[in-house]
């Protein structure tokens, strides 16, 4: 408790010699051979004091295009959900990037809210991992930050299938014949890919370059710790108490006992899937309430200050100090 405490102060110290704000830069990575376009949000260290910027429904404290302030700064990637976007978790990059982290979020292409192509296809899953990798060698390439940013620290940060994202990133290989993926609709897409033996063959997307992964109610078709035996960077790993979304706690606490490291394990009490996703402001509570409604007496808001916390001590941690 006391080494808890030494450490959640002295984030906050080093966050207050910091000015409180995040520049805020729209990024498009171009299309290749290794696929289409990806656009991008980057948040980054700024000695600017911060507007309101608005971003669909959201007003997120930033400077548009500032200069990033320090050198040599660690890196953190975002991975949404199943048809989520790049601000969906803008809190906690708001955190980072006020704590000296460059931080880049993106919107997968064809499994992103303004795009779900191919979010019913089992392709997404082999496409994720590589926008994932497609988007670091831009940030360390030809992006305009790229000089400002530490190749060797670099940390991930995955929600749901973003998530499940993170894990193969870091080595995991999907058993998608053997997971315990519930399959309501034996109609959907995805499901009957799976039944018919139509699954990724092929070695997915690995990158050894990121050294820490914080991955909240993962999608987890990683059945057996053979699944999971070449992850070997440190992970925090956030479970809801209710799931959701075809997520199931249990599933996330088995991940506890298969991975080759024991992770930094956490349970939210009262919290359901789309707990881990930043409090919704009134217009999306309006038009997307199964996103932003949550059990009587969770409080989000409060439940995101802890969080964001936690996770800014599990990176400087891993990848800092």
């Amino acid at each position: 408790m006391q080494r808890m405490i030494f450490v959640l102060a002295a984030i906050f110290s080093l966050a207050a010699t910091l000015v409180q704000a995040a520049g805020l830069e729209s990024i498009e990575i171009p299309a290749d051979a290794g696929g289409p376009a990806i656009k991008a949000l980057v948040w980054s260290p700024c000695a600017s004091a911060p507007a309101d910027i608005k971003r669909g429904p959201y007003l997120i404290p930033a400077v548009q295009n500032c200069p990033v302030a320090g050198e040599k700064l660690p890196l953190i990637v975002i991975s949404h959900g199943h048809g989520g976007a790049y601000l969906g978790h803008h809190d906690t990059a708001e955190t980072l990037a006020d704590a000296g982290f460059i931080v880049a979020a993106l919107n997968h292409p064809g499994d992103t809210a303004s795009d779900m192509s191919r979010a019913d296809d089992i392709s997404a899953f082999v496409e994720r991992p590589a926008d994932i990798k497609r988007l670091i060698d831009f940030m360390l390439g030809a992006s305009p930050d790229a000089a400002k940013i530490d190749p060797q620290r670099i940390g991930f940060f995955g929600f749901s299938r973003g998530g499940y994202t993170g894990l193969v990133i870091g080595g995991a290989n999907p058993d998608f014949l053997h997971a315990n993926v519930p399959c309501p609709d034996q109609q959907a897409r995805i499901c009957a890919q799976i039944l018919r033996n139509d699954v990724p063959t092929q070695t997915l997307t690995h990158d050894a370059r990121v050294k820490a992964f914080v991955i909240a109610d993962p999608l987890n078709v990683f059945p057996t710790a053979d699944s999971l035996k070449d992850v070997k960077a440190p992970v925090q790993l956030w479970s809801s108490q209710h799931g959701g979304d075809g997520v199931s706690p249990g599933s996330v606490a088995a991940l506890v006992d298969v991975l080759p490291a024991k992770p930094d394990f956490h349970i939210v009490a009262n919290a359901a899937h789309f707990a881990f996703l930043t409090p919704c402001p009134p217009e999306l509570l309006k038009n997307q309430p199964a996103l932003c409604a949550d059990a009587a007496g969770f409080d989000r808001a409060a439940f995101h200050r802890e969080f964001d916390a936690q996770v800014l001590s599990f990176f400087r941690t891993r990848l800092v100090e």
